[in-house]
């Protein structure tokens, strides 16, 4: 098979399966082959039943008390267990599964793998693992792949498709063998072969090395594509009228953070240069990024040129165009939106009036890119978030106009040496003060013993009309994984919360529901939010008061804190709870690192430092570009050298590899 074979050529797939794939996005081979693990179960040794705590995965052992007996007229088939050991007793429940009577002889010891829970005073486990002492021995040797999953599919039927696929799949390495060497790289094949099915995890590790290089290797090549082709060109839209942006100042009920003035005043020279402008305009959420966009856009449209910003999701566009027409419509600005659940008449309006000119600014979302918008004098694109587009998306955006300036807003804090290999095609500006007029958010690490303190809090803050986000690291339950999921930690507030409005929201939602959640919240309707981190660069909800995030120790250290800012953007006191799921040390002194330091740059900066090559995926999302498997904190070595690399070679070399990866269309670099 081929990479971009469809998925139903790998044995096992038909088309039933096929479509389930198709909603984690697989459709082809060299996506199921590239669909990575989220992290790796390992096997530890068995515990005390005693020793097993609601929530927790582990391993106990003993001899069944009793012969295992299915339960007469239960519609699922309920098979139900028990063992115990000299600390207690444990009940065990499997459904639709007739085939474990027989792995469950009386008096043979056996041990038993997954989520412990509580049913009244009685420890259980649902459906978990079955082993015998010597299989249980070979495993704990072994470390499991653990995939997002959607409902329909298990980690372990991805393992046995990714198995199928790679063994008849021809995978090329295109580096050279000279540069594999000197870089210490095993090959393409090998590394698949390994992040999929672990072996031995100094073997994983350099696995995990190999593919976050060709990841950097590749985003940095296209990088400096666009910046050779921004030296290409003059300046074509020279801006130099800033009355209208001196006049917004001057009605705004605040002053700039000297950050927002040295900011504005970079923009400012830069839009007057020579060279199109290219900078990445990087500050804390809720540092002010919104109005230093508002006043460059103010100054492109005062100057005859067309503007335009790019916001990650709806709501977002929606605020901000809100905020723009507010501002800049006195002036005789007009501003258009283009969001995907506008009415067609909306739309051919909006498309009209941004081809003929008589729009001067445009605000949206991914319909900005689509072929039907043209735009009349292009000169100043601002994309907000960089990192939930890419260079090809920013690229296409770029292409509507005679190389227009371009902004990038950015609330991921990343160490500076690392932005600069990052973002090497362009100037940074920092927004690094906080306006004086907004309270620190208050942030407490606790463990999960402090949840029902924290729910009586949340219903003293909804009583004060305060609203609350909820952040868990899952959508819903996967298999034996730790870690509290969307689904069922939304119907469990319901219980108690009664009389608040509790939702969720995650990223399998289509874009309407997800459209409507938001909204529903921003316009208040909605009390508690229950999301997965999708919510990151969502919505501005001065109403929010408070953010608790369920096995914090499962994000990086800049997630967090950008979650974090998700509260305190209104008059009123804000908090965070940090909820550790974990009792490892490690994880606490990382965590404790948010209650000291300033702001998100010494965040990034400390996560740098604490940050070691054993974490493999599971306090990922350090920030960055959406990379699928490399991380910029974990892989900042890897990154280094795929800079190196690239600036090693010619511009003809550089151009020509650009040319193959863009005609190859696909994950693999041709060197």
């Amino acid at each position: 098979m081929y990479l971009s074979d469809p998925i139903v050529k790998v044995k096992g797939i038909g088309a039933k399966s096929a479509a389930l794939y198709a909603k984690l996005g697989i459709v082809t081979v060299g996506e199921l082959i590239g669909y990575f693990p989220r992290e790796y179960e390992r096997y530890e040794a068995p515990v005390l039943i005693s020793a097993a705590s609601d929530g927790s995965v582990c391993t106990v052992e003993g001899i069944l008390t009793e012969s295992a007996k299915p339960v007469p007229g239960n519609a699922r088939r309920m098979i139900i267990a028990r063992i115990r050991d000299v600390s207690g007793e444990m009940e065990f429940r499997w459904f639709n599964s007739p085939y474990v009577l027989k792995q469950l002889p009386l008096g043979r010891r056996l041990l038993f793998r997954g989520k412990v829970s509580k049913s009244g005073r009685r420890l259980c486990m649902m459906q978990p693992e079955i082993f015998t002492e010597e299989a249980y021995r070979l495993r704990m040797k072994s470390m499991r792949p653990v995939y997002h999953l959607t409902a329909g599919l298990s980690s372990n039927a991805i393992s046995k498709a990714v198995a199928a696929a790679l063994s008849v799949t021809e995978i090329p390495d295109p580096m050279p063998q000279k540069m594999r060497r000197q870089r210490g790289f095993m090959q393409l094949a090998d590394a698949y072969g390994e992040i999929h099915a672990p072996k031995d995890e100094t073997v994983t590790r350099e696995a995990v090395r190999r593919l976050a290089y060709d990841e950097f290797y590749r985003f940095l090549l296209s990088v400096r594509h666009m910046k050779m082709s921004i030296l290409r060109e003059a300046n074509s839209s020279v801006i130099e009228k800033h009355s209208y942006a001196d006049a917004v100042l001057c009605s705004l009920p605040y002053e700039l953070t000297g950050a927002q003035k040295r900011a504005v005043a970079e923009i400012t020279n830069d839009i007057q240069g020579a060279y199109p402008m290219q900078r990445l305009l990087q500050g804390d959420v809720g540092s002010g990024k919104t109005i230093v966009a508002l006043l460059a856009l103010s100054m492109c449209a005062e100057s005859g040129f067309q503007g335009c910003l790019m916001a990650p999701t709806e709501v977002l566009a929606r605020q901000h165009y809100d905020t723009f027409c507010k501002l800049l419509e006195p002036f005789g600005v007009k501003i258009a939106i283009l969001v995907g659940s506008q009415s067609a008449a909306e739309r051919r309006k909006a498309l009209a009036g941004l081809a003929d000119g008589s729009f001067d600014i445009a605000v949206g979302t991914h319909a900005l890119f689509q072929d039907s918008v043209q735009f009349a004098r292009l000169g100043l694109v601002i994309v907000d978030e960089q990192h939930r587009f890419g260079v090809k998306q920013r690229e296409l955006l770029l292409r509507k106009g005679m190389t227009p300036h371009l902004l990038i807003m950015s609330a991921t804090p990343i160490p500076r040496t690392l932005a600069m290999m990052l973002y090497g095609d362009m100037d940074i500006s920092l927004l690094d003060e906080q306006p004086s007029d907004r309270l620190p958010v208050k942030s407490c690490v606790v463990d999960g013993s402090y949840r029902p303190t924290a729910y009586r809090f949340i219903r003293e803050q909804a009583a004060a009309g305060g609203q609350v986000y909820v952040i868990c690291p899952m959508i819903e339950e996967s298999e034996n994984s730790e870690g509290e999921n969307v689904t069922e930690y939304t119907a469990r507030l319901r219980e108690e919360l009664p009389g608040l409005a509790v939702e969720a929201l995650h990223g399998q939602m289509d874009g309407a529901e997800k459209n409507r959640i938001l909204g529903d919240f921003a316009a208040g309707k909605i009390t508690v939010l229950v999301s997965t981190t999708v919510i990151e660069v969502g919505i501005n909800v001065p109403n929010a008061t408070v953010m608790m995030i369920e096995n914090a120790e499962r994000f990086g250290l800049s997630a967090l804190h950008q979650l974090r800012g998700r509260v305190g953007r209104g008059a009123k006191q804000s908090y965070c709870i940090f909820i550790q799921g974990n009792e490892d040390a490690e994880s606490r002194e990382r965590l404790n690192v948010l209650l000291k330091a300033k702001n998100g740059f010494e965040i990034a900066e400390e996560d740098l430092r604490l940050r070691g090559p054993g974490d493999f995926f599971g306090i990922r999302q350090s920030g960055g570009m959406d990379f699928r498997i490399a991380d910029i904190i974990r892989d900042a070595a890897v990154l280094k050298d795929a800079k190196e690399d690239i600036e090693a070679l010619s511009a003809e070399e550089s151009e020509a590899q650009y040319n193959n990866l863009i005609a190859e269309r696909s994950d693999i670099v041709v060197y």
